[in-house]
């Protein structure tokens, strides 16, 4: 009956150390971007922080471990836009689809992939596709994201 407890307790302490290690990292990008450490943001930040593929406002809101309101949620994530730390990726049924920006370049973002089958979107951040050349004259590229449909390893 030993086994059962240690493994608890050691799984406890090491959610505790990752949870604690997320929050230092969050409270430090806030200050280098030199946004407030506000509770708020910092637990938005650990959301995406730890987020395995782009989260909509609601799948945000709904990590939470405090109350935040919708009007909150979204200016945060605003914030974070402007600041260069989150960005939006594409959007499905009418709701935007966030995720931080550090494997992203300025021009272009990595793409993503939506499986037809299963609905999940998953990053490809080891793909790299050449920005779009030879565009008609009068249009000037600002940022370039690609979104890839199919069936995913597990669909297909």
């Amino acid at each position: 009956m030993d086994g059962p407890p240690v493994k608890i307790v050691s799984i406890y302490i090491t959610g505790f150390y990752v949870k604690k290690a997320l929050n230092r990292a969050a409270k430090e990008i806030l200050v280098s971007a030199g946004l407030r450490r506000t509770g708020g943001r910092v637990e938005i930040l650990e959301v995406l922080q730890q987020a395995k593929m782009p989260l909509n406002q609601e799948e945000i809101q709904a990590q939470l471990d405090r109350d935040l309101n919708r009007t909150t949620v979204y200016r945060t994530l605003e914030s974070f836009i402007q600041a260069g730390l989150v960005h939006r990726c594409f959007v499905r049924e009418r709701a935007w689809h966030y995720e931080l920006a550090h494997n992203c370049r300025p021009l272009q973002c990595h793409p993503h992939f939506t499986c037809t089958n299963c609905d999940r979107t998953l990053c490809l951040k080891d793909v790299f596709l050449p920005l779009v050349k030879d565009i008609p004259d009068g249009f000037i590229i600002q940022r370039q994201q690609v979104r890839i449909e199919g069936l995913c390893p597990n669909c297909s």
